[in-house]
């Protein structure tokens, strides 16, 4: 059964919460990490994890599936290129979050999410 295992919404109208989750996974796969609130990387983490998966396949369903998410056909391009190599050998958990204390302003709990 499938009870309960909906998304955290941010806060934020669908739109948005796609929008900023899409934004993060960006930058992670451009930069290879990113700083971000612990929250919002355990979400981009769960959107990361099932596109470098479909990476995998490399294959244009696959290629397809991420220009859905990422919209951004250099960033696809260069995934493609490199990451079907890099996680050759891994079965899954291709990120890390590690904890890296309060923000000054809010103390609101951040995390580094990056690719391993």
């Amino acid at each position: 059964m499938r009870h309960r295992l909906g998304n955290k919404k941010l806060s934020r109208a669908t739109d948005q919460r796609l929008a900023l989750l899409r934004s993060i996974v960006r930058a992670l796969f451009l930069y290879g990490r990113v700083k971000v609130t612990i929250t919002r990387a355990k979400q981009a983490r769960r959107v990361a994890e099932k596109l470098i998966t479909a990476t995998r396949a490399n294959d244009l369903n696959a290629r397809r599936k991420v220009e859905s998410v990422l919209a951004d056909r250099q960033v696809v391009t260069q995934i493609f290129k490199t990451f079907p190599e890099r996680f050759e050998g891994r079965p899954g958990g291709y990120t890390r979050i590690t904890k890296i204390g309060r923000r000054l302003g809010d103390a609101a709990q951040m995390a580094v999410l990056e690719l391993i």
